[in-house]
């Protein structure tokens, strides 16, 4: 089971800006995903629950609002999904994550 993040760092304007990531299941299990932020409040993610079928991928779109330059981070929680789940978010709360992928943020000036 692996997850990784290309690009393994996210850089945005510190105005504001959008960048995307892809979140890539190198495994032969679907995986189910948690996304959660250091900084809730200049930062939106899209999707914040989801899953990845084995082999495949995600796009995740990091949204920066406008706010002083410092530096953030994004945690992703991921574990096996379960056979029967549908919604991502449900399931995630009966799961344990199995593992992490951490994407640094850095808003420039």
């Amino acid at each position: 089971m692996s997850l990784t993040a290309d690009p393994p760092a996210c850089t945005v304007p510190a105005a504001g800006g959008t960048s995307t990531h892809k979140l890539v299941n190198g495994g032969a299990d679907k995986l189910i995903f948690k996304i959660k932020s250091s900084n809730n409040n200049e930062y939106r993610i899209t999707p914040v629950f989801g899953f990845i079928d084995p082999s495949g991928s995600k796009d995740v779109t990091i949204t920066r609002t406008a706010g002083a330059p410092k530096e953030d981070k994004l945690v992703i929680h991921f574990a096996n999904a379960p056979a029967d789940a549908t919604d991502a978010q449900a399931a995630f709360a009966a799961v344990t994550p199995a593992g992490t992928v951490t994407i640094p943020m850095s808003a420039t000036a």
